[in-house]
């Protein structure tokens, strides 16, 4: 007999895989991770044409395109949706070529999916002298012990990193103009304080303050340039230290080799790539609006390359983001690393399933206020909720149903929680390839202290003996009668329900037990009457255990039941409509 078990978990998500699928998969991945790479451009010189420079080009990619979809077809690996366009290839190229300094900014959530190890082969095989460098990028989302352990990782394998946060940064930038008009609101306000004399002097100098500083442009940028001169930081400090934007700009100074090409015209090139969503753009602001001076651009249209002056020697030259080939595991893996777009989701519940895989459910239900009901160990439960159990409990606690039956809007509820996730509200960091315990590595993301900070959903209660304080989840979001009625009605709640129905002891048992007990019918003329006799077995508790009732008990509860009911009342039918010859209605 050939039988074949699919699934012993009922709670399995059929879209994500289970542990040793995914050890397998990782083990291929690490097989054919040399056979990945980044498309080259052809070689050329000043003796080749446009034309032919363009077809070898396009020859190049689609041999390039053949060799990944031979990976993905016939091997049956799962890569990452890289950019086929052809013209943004074209842009990295020219920014590979312009520049002496080669800067992967990715996501401190997950460096090593968006790092491409090939590009830095590539950035070498153009030209030896060329350094690349890793910006790590909203490292503040890295604990101190986390940032400690992929420091030790990198210098293991002679990986030149800095951490940074752009989201920090721009948030003390806006602080600081948030200062600044406060201060020139309250200098105006002042003004009607003064008598006009006073007003017209006062203005006038402020014209020429502002005549001084557009003339003065070039000293206040040899300020900035002196400041980032200025900074000293030794290797102890910048293995886990999150830089301020002078420091990074500085740091990227001393790094980037001084190249004398065509392009550069005696300054530092320093070329950003990086993917789509992990920062790129804030972390080319922050860079740009930590200088006090108006910047030159020279952008193009969108899906080419724009060189940005920071300094009078120093260009950078922003990359259109795109995706490199990597491999991934699941296609939820991907959304909720952010490469996939979540408004374009089809399928909701491989992705919201992971989330509940990777976050804690008191996290959850302490971030949201809500309870989530999941199915009991002996049902098959793991005690880590399912993609169902979430997002129902999500979507009843926010009010969000469906037209028609009323339904939780599932779909909608995932796309909340998973932009949540991506845009770092739910924090999980992967660990390095060498530290496979993942949940150890985020354990100081979930320490209930670390989380009471950052919702108010989670209390806390210092005992009265002054011992450790303790933390409690408010479930206010799912406290609501209307909210439990339709948590109520999934997973395990039902089965409990059933069993409520069956073991009970008021008037369902003694209806059940009538259909069970032995009866006796009596056949009259135009009329049947049956005779109910009583139960053989006796009432049972709500574990099924047998109670000590007899059958005359339960002929006696059964009359009390029926009594004070109104019996069978015969009602005169009613009069009906008759068409009489005139066309009116007649009644009988």
């Amino acid at each position: 007999m050939n039988v074949k078990i699919i699934s012993g978990n009922q709670t399995a998500n059929q879209f994500l895989l289970t542990a040793d699928e995914e050890a397998q998969t990782l083990q291929r991945h690490r097989e054919n991770k040399d056979r990945l790479k980044v498309p080259r451009r052809p070689a050329w010189d000043s003796t080749t044409s446009a034309a032919q420079l363009h077809r070898s080009e396009r020859e190049a990619f689609m041999n390039w395109r053949r060799d990944l979809a031979h990976l993905q077809e016939e091997e049956g690996l799962l890569l990452t949706p890289f950019e086929r366009n052809l013209e943004v290839w074209r842009q990295l190229w020219r920014v590979l070529e312009r520049s002496h300094l080669v800067v992967q900014i990715v996501d401190a959530r997950n460096p090593m999916l968006f790092r491409s190890s090939d590009l830095v082969d590539y950035v070498h095989e153009i030209d030896e002298r060329k350094k690349c460098l890793l910006l790590i990028n909203k490292a503040d989302m890295l604990t101190e012990r986390q940032r400690e352990t992929w420091a030790k990782y990198y210098e293991g394998n002679g990986i030149r990193y800095l951490f940074f946060s752009a989201k920090e940064s721009n948030e003390k930038l806006e602080q600081e103009k948030e200062r600044e008009e406060a201060e020139k609101l309250a200098r105006e306000l002042n003004q009607h304080k003064i008598t006009d004399e006073e007003a017209d002097e006062l203005l006038q100098r402020e014209q020429e303050a502002e005549a001084k500083m557009l003339e003065e442009e070039a000293p206040l940028v040899d300020d900035f340039e002196t400041k980032i001169k200025s900074i000293n930081l030794s290797d102890a400090d910048l293995r886990t230290r999150v830089l301020s934007p002078a420091e990074l700009v500085s740091l990227l100074m001393k790094e980037c080799p001084k190249l004398a090409d065509e392009h550069s015209h005696n300054r530092l090139m320093i070329g950003l790539v990086g993917y789509p969503n992990v920062g790129k753009s804030s972390t080319i602001n922050a860079l740009v609006g930590s200088k006090k001076v108006n910047v030159g651009s020279m952008p193009g249209k969108t899906k080419h390359f724009q060189t940005i002056h920071l300094t009078s020697d120093v260009v950078l030259c922003d990359c259109p983001g795109l995706v490199f080939p990597t491999f991934a595991t699941t296609q939820a893996d991907m959304v909720c690393n952010g490469v996939l777009p979540i408004d374009q989701l089809r399928e909701f519940t491989g992705p919201s399933g992971l989330v509940a895989q990777r976050i804690p459910k008191w996290v959850l239900e302490a971030i949201y206020g809500i309870e989530i009901k999941t199915r009991h160990e002996e049902e098959g439960g793991t005690g880590i909720p399912t993609a169902e159990e979430l997002l129902t409990a999500y979507a009843a606690a926010r009010g969000m149903f469906k037209g028609g039956e009323g339904n939780p809007d599932e779909s909608r509820a995932a796309r909340i929680l998973l932009k949540d996730y991506v845009n770092g509200k739910l924090v999980y960091c992967h660990p390095p390839p060498d530290h496979p315990d993942a949940a150890e590595f985020n354990e100081e993301h979930y320490d209930p202290a670390t989380v009471a900070k950052h919702t108010r959903h989670l209390v806390e209660t210092t005992g009265a003996d002054g011992s450790e304080p303790s933390y409690t989840v408010k479930h206010a979001a799912s406290d609501r009668r209307n909210v439990k009625k339709v948590v109520f009605t999934s997973g395990s709640v039902k089965v409990e329900a059933v069993d409520r129905q069956f073991f009970t002891t008021g008037q369902a048992l003694v209806a059940a037990q009538r259909h069970s007990s032995t009866h006796k019918v009596t056949q009259g003329n135009g009329y049947a009457q049956m005779q109910v006799g009583a139960a053989a077995r006796s009432y049972v508790n709500d574990r099924g255990e047998a109670l000590a009732v007899s059958g005359v008990e339960v002929a006696r509860q059964a009359g009390l039941a029926q009594a004070g009911k109104p019996g069978k009342k015969h009602k005169r039918k009613k009069a009906g409509k008759q068409r009489s010859g005139d066309g009116v209605y007649e009644y009988y």
